[in-house]
């Protein structure tokens, strides 16, 4: 009889031992899973705040014509300085389908902003099909972020 409530007393005592193993490494689990959107949420945002911040410079210079063309150099280079850091992030820290999407994102509206670098102006019939180009090469990326957030 003493043994069969000992037995029964370590059989109980290990399943609740593995059952709390088990509930503490799935919460685990959530948790890192939520770390890690919340890391992607943050770090995806401050990449879209950094390409619309040098997208409004571009614009701010395509307006200008009275910028000389060492100005506008030296202005798109400063306007794209935080996106080079946001750019490397995204490489790191983004899943594999998103590098792509990002660097494109960015390499288009650098060309963008080569181009205004170079003398291109609002009016110009060119800059509305680049701009146009961005927002679609944008709204993919965006689109790519979504459903990576919305994996979770």
């Amino acid at each position: 009889m003493e043994w069969s409530s000992l037995a029964s007393t370590l059989v109980g005592g290990t399943i609740a031992a593995v059952a709390a193993l088990l509930v503490e490494g799935r919460r685990w689990k959530r948790e890192r899973s939520n770390q890690r959107s919340e890391v992607r949420r943050t770090l995806y945002g401050s990449y879209l705040a950094s390409l619309t911040q040098a997208r409004h410079a571009c614009s701010v210079l395509a307006r200008d014509p009275d910028a000389s063309p060492a100005a506008r150099r030296s202005a798109i280079h400063k306007a794209f300085d935080p996106c080079n850091a946001f750019r490397a992030q995204m490489t790191i820290v983004a899943p594999r389908g998103l590098v792509d999407p990002s660097r494109r994102a960015y390499l288009d509206l650098r060309e963008f902003g080569d181009r205004i670098a170079e003398g291109l102006r609002l009016e110009d019939p060119e800059y509305g099909v680049r701009r146009t180009k961005h927002d679609q090469v944008l709204t993919v990326l965006i689109d790519a972020m979504r459903q990576d957030l919305d994996k979770g």
